[in-house]
């Protein structure tokens, strides 16, 4: 992203360690937004998909983090980021099925590890950084001038 960018909406909302309660909130905000702004509804379902993806590992992983939803006339831009642990193995966290919760979170019905998976098949760019002990990051965008994800 460039500094020269005109955005015309941006949402920073932070995601509590193990709030399953609230989980799901955010996502369904920016949901609900995206709809309110007439976003394609099948751009709609993939932003939805995937930051709720986040908004769930974050609450399962993370010792707290952040989702900031920016919309810029081209995309819609998705920053995840988060203050530990971090991932270990990134490229084994990317696999279908690979996943690190706990049997308590597998009970509650989260862990199946897809999260990760699914937010890079939904985005039409996915990038993520990870350093153990200091976090992870993701961005991610979504194209508005077309309706289905680039193949990764």
């Amino acid at each position: 992203m460039t500094s020269g960018e005109n955005q015309t909406f941006q949402e920073v909302r932070t995601v509590e360690r193990s709030n399953f309660a609230a989980a799901g909130q955010i996502s369904s905000y920016y949901k609900n937004v995206l709809k309110k702004l007439g976003v394609h509804s099948g751009v709609v379902r993939r932003v939805a998909i995937a930051s709720y993806e986040a908004e769930i590992n974050l609450a399962i992983h993370s010792w707290g983090g952040s989702m900031a939803l920016t919309i810029y006339p081209d995309r819609i831009h998705l920053l995840i980021q988060d203050v530990g642990p971090g991932i270990a193995d990134v490229d084994r966290a990317m696999q279908e099925g690979y996943s690190t919760a706990s049997e308590e979170v597998r009970m509650l019905g989260f862990g199946a590890g897809m999260g990760l998976p699914n937010m890079r098949r939904c985005s039409d760019a996915f990038e993520i950084s990870s350093a153990v002990g200091a976090g992870t990051t993701v961005n991610m965008d979504f194209n508005l001038l077309q309706e289905q994800p680039q193949e990764q």
